[in-house]
């Protein structure tokens, strides 16, 4: 034991003690009937901390394992909180918030913490350059993942022969989505477009900048921060997946008394509280990586995950949805969700594909998002 507290540096041993701290809190909360609201926050704030020890201990793990094991794992655990609270709030019937949480965590990471780390490394180092290859890809695969929504959801709004079969057409953009994502992965493991030779530029050329990484899921970066004996990071990561199935469950249990009792909307709550809570708060590690002139790295950690939520979580909610929920989650969306997203995705295409940004740029996408949440304020 003594070996493992010693392989623990101090930001991790704070972070390990707030979600325990926090998660004793929100059980104690919900077993002793606090008020609804107090409970949400404490749940909220749990489901969190927890989200940031399940990244690092799957980023510790894969220190041990290598780039490929580490990639599976990452892709099939990295958004566990947020597929934790997706469940838990389909089986109470929940089907808008999860649509919108699912928006919302995208909206979250293309838009406000992509825009974060925008304005943190242009503001503190100027106009940053970086590799435009491999964010490319991402965004590619972005706008396929959102055509998968604004397919079906235009199929049923305008009255198409396919309004009767809004879930089998779900179903089947479901399938497609993960067959892509499946076909993606021996891609990323050669190293993604940046490792072609037609992507190289010539030895010495100008402005040359350092090949960035493949998304984080199957990154060969190497880590660091202290190595954790490989037990330790299984166990952290089996406590908190745990935990975070405790904590979802009481997330969601008050989730519909609290913002009712705020007076805010259920797709408010479930695009900005429920996906900053469950998945972007993990993801600010890309705004370290431009606060320290790192942009290839801030990119592809900040759009890695949207593309998870997009290719993988997304159509397993939509495959599984009839055996955990009253309802089937479909990907006909509420247009306003789905005009956002598009919306968002072609900004985000615009602004990379010319391998640099600005501190500028990045208030733009902050002020998108605002804008975007303000528009759901009101329900």
């Amino acid at each position: 034991m003594p070996l493992s507290v010693n392989a623990l540096g101090k930001q991790q041993r704070l972070a390990i003690a707030a979600a325990a701290a926090l998660t004793a809190a929100a059980g104690a909360m919900a077993g002793a009937g606090a008020p609804n609201v107090a409970r949400f926050v404490v749940a909220g704030l749990a489901l969190a901390a927890l989200a940031v020890l399940v990244g690092e201990a799957i980023e510790q793990i894969g220190e041990h394992l290598g780039p490929g094991p580490t990639g599976l794992l990452q892709s099939s655990l990295g958004n566990l909180p947020e597929l934790m609270v997706a469940i838990f709030a389909l089986r109470k019937g929940l089907t808008s918030v999860v649509q919108a949480a699912l928006v919302g965590s995208v909206l979250g990471n293309v838009l406000l913490v992509l825009g974060a780390a925008f304005l943190s490394g242009g503001a503190r180092h100027g106009t940053q350059r970086f590799r435009p290859e491999a964010p490319r890809m991402l965004v590619t695969l972005l706008t396929l993942a959102v055509g998968a929504t604004v397919v079906p959801t235009l199929a049923v709004r305008l009255e198409t022969p396919a309004v009767h079969h809004a879930a089998a057409l779900s179903d089947v953009a479901a399938i497609v989505l993960l067959a892509v994502y499946v076909i993606s992965i021996p891609f990323w493991l050669r190293g993604g477009p940046d490792m072609s030779p037609a992507s190289r530029p010539a030895p010495g050329a100008p402005d040359e900048a350092p090949a960035g990484p493949a998304p984080k899921w199957l990154s060969t970066a190497p880590a660091a921060r202290p190595r954790w004996p490989l037990g330790l990071a299984v166990g952290l990561l089996a406590g908190a997946g745990v935990a975070s199935g405790a904590v979802s469950d009481w997330f969601v249990t008050a989730l519909t008394p609290a913002t009712r009792s705020l007076g805010i909307s259920p797709m408010f709550t479930g695009l900005v509280i429920v996906a900053l809570a469950s998945n972007a708060v993990e993801n600010a590690a890309g705004i370290r990586f431009a606060w320290k002139a790192r942009p290839d790295y801030a990119i592809s950690t900040i759009l890695n995950s949207p593309l998870q939520i997009t290719l993988l979580l997304t159509p397993v909610l939509v495959l599984v949805s009839p055996l955990i929920g009253p309802s089937h989650l479909t990907l006909v969306f509420p247009p306003l969700l789905v005009v956002a997203l598009a919306v968002a995705v072609v900004v985000v295409t615009v602004v990379v594909y010319d391998g640099e940004y600005s501190w500028l740029e990045g208030v733009a996408l902050i002020a998108l998002y605002v804008i975007v949440a303000a528009s759901l304020w009101w329900g």
